[in-house]
């Protein structure tokens, strides 16, 4: 005699076809595949491609503003910053303000690869808007959301449609 529960096969089904998690997870899975592929003759990734333009800043941000907005930890961000350094896209330098700190900045060359990445993000992201249903402003509100990131409204001369973002994730 086995103690075993059984969960009956239709609960299998129920999860599959409800479960958020699953779906977002999915979802990401196959955005990543997306932006991988276009980016690839850039030699980034669609994460190092999001990570180097959240340095893309007037003044090298430290390492825990961009862990947040990226949603890691230090840890993470470090591993991830590692080959964008070998290649010389990334700097991570001493803070001046607190030594125990590290600031992140892009090469001149980091730029000019990021610089060659947006084109391609630009038009791959607008083949993908317009084949969604009923458009991405009301998904990418409701991403925002899910995750805690807070969104500022776009000023009158600069809005373009799409929301940006603060680099301020709540709850943290």
């Amino acid at each position: 005699m086995s103690n075993s529960i059984e969960l009956p096969f239709s609960t299998t089904l129920m999860v599959r076809d409800t479960c958020l998690c699953l779906h977002v997870q999915r979802a990401a899975r196959a955005l990543a595949r997306l932006f991988d592929d276009a980016l690839r003759p850039t030699g980034l990734t669609n994460g190092q491609f999001s990570l180097m333009m959240s340095l893309n800043r007037p003044e090298p941000p430290p390492m825990g503003p961009v862990a947040a907005l990226l949603a890691m930890d230090q840890t993470t961000l470090t591993a991830a910053l590692k080959p964008l350094q070998r290649r010389g896209w990334v700097a991570v330098v001493e803070n001046p303000r607190d030594r125990r700190g590290r600031l992140l900045s892009l090469t001149a060359e980091g730029k000019a690869v990021l610089a060659r990445a947006l084109p391609i993000w630009e038009s791959t992201h607008a083949a993908l808007d317009d084949e969604l249903p009923g458009g991405v402003l009301r998904l990418r509100q409701d991403l925002q959301a899910l995750s805690g990131v807070t969104v500022e409204a776009p000023k009158p001369a600069e809005a373009s449609g799409r929301p940006r973002q603060s680099g301020r994730a709540t709850g943290d």
